[in-house]
C-alpha cells in the first residue's frame, strides 16, 4: 500500500516545503509507474493519486514527449563535467545558480525564483482511506483483489490497503475508480474486471458507454 519509503520521505519534504502539485509528469518506468501494472500504477503513483494528484506520462520510448526536461538534464551533465565536478556539492551550487542567479532569456531575463510561487494545495499528510460518497466502496485485499457478490476480482497489488468505488453505468456493468481514476469495469455476469488501459477492454468499454 505505502510507497518505497526513502523515494516516499523524497516527496513528503518536497510537498511540505512547496505544497502538493496539480499533476506529475514522469516516464514509464520505475518507481514512477509500473510497467505491467494496471494504468501504470505502482506504489508510488497509487500514493499521488490517494492525494489528489493526476498522473501525467509520456509515451514509451519517446524521450521526445518531455524534450526539454531530458534537454536541461544534458546541460547540467555538461555544465558540471566541464567544471570537473560531480558529486552533491555541485550540484547544490549549480541549482543555486540556475534558479536564483542566472537570468534566463526565455523568462525575460528573469531568475526561475522571481516567478516560483509555490502551490496553494497544502499536504496535510496521507489520508486514511478515500471516500466515495455517491458509489459502493471496496477494500482492496493484501493480493490485490476486491470482492463483489462473492466473488474474487483482481485489480492490482499496488492498491492494496485502499479503497476503490464502484459505479453502476449499465446492465451488469459498473465502473471501478480509484480517486479521480478510472481502472476499468466489472462484468458482473461474467464475474470479470475489464481494465481501461486493455486495447480490446477499451473498445468493450468505449461501445458500452455509447449505448447509455
Amino acid at each position: 500500500m505505502r510507497a518505497p519509503r526513502t523515494v516516499r520521505r523524497s516527496f513528503e519534504g518536497l510537498f511540505q516545503r512547496h505544497g502538493l502539485p496539480q499533476a506529475i509528469r514522469s516516464d514509464n518506468g520505475s518507481p514512477f509507474a509500473s510497467v505491467n501494472g494496471l494504468l501504470g500504477l505502482g506504489q508510488l503513483s497509487v500514493w499521488w493519486v490517494a492525494l489528489g494528484i493526476d498522473l501525467e506520462r509520456g509515451r514509451p520510448a519517446h524521450p521526445q514527449d518531455n524534450g526539454a526536461h531530458e534537454r536541461l538534464h544534458l546541460d547540467i551533465s555538461r555544465e558540471l563535467e566541464a567544471l570537473g565536478e560531480s558529486d552533491q556539492e555541485a550540484l547544490d551550487l549549480w541549482r543555486q545558480s540556475f534558479n536564483y542567479e542566472r537570468p534566463h532569456e526565455s523568462l525575460g531575463m528573469k531568475c526561475p525564483a522571481e516567478l516560483y510561487r509555490p502551490s496553494e494545495r497544502k499536504y496535510e499528510g496521507t489520508p486514511q482511506d478515500l471516500d466515495y460518497a455517491q458509489m459502493c466502496p471496496r477494500r482492496v485485499s493484501t493480493s490485490g483483489a476486491i470482492k463483489f457478490e462473492g466473488q474474487s476480482l483482481f485489480l492490482s497489488s499496488a492498491l492494496a490497503g485502499w479503497s476503490v468505488g464502484l459505479k453502476p453505468i449499465a446492465g451488469d456493468r459498473l465502473e471501478v475508480w480509484f480517486g479521480r481514476l478510472l481502472l476499468g469495469q466489472v462484468d458482473v455476469a461474467a464475474s470479470s474486471f475489464i481494465r481501461a488501459d486493455s486495447r480490446l477492454d477499451k473498445l468493450q468499454i468505449e461501445q458500452m458507454e455509447c449505448k447509455q
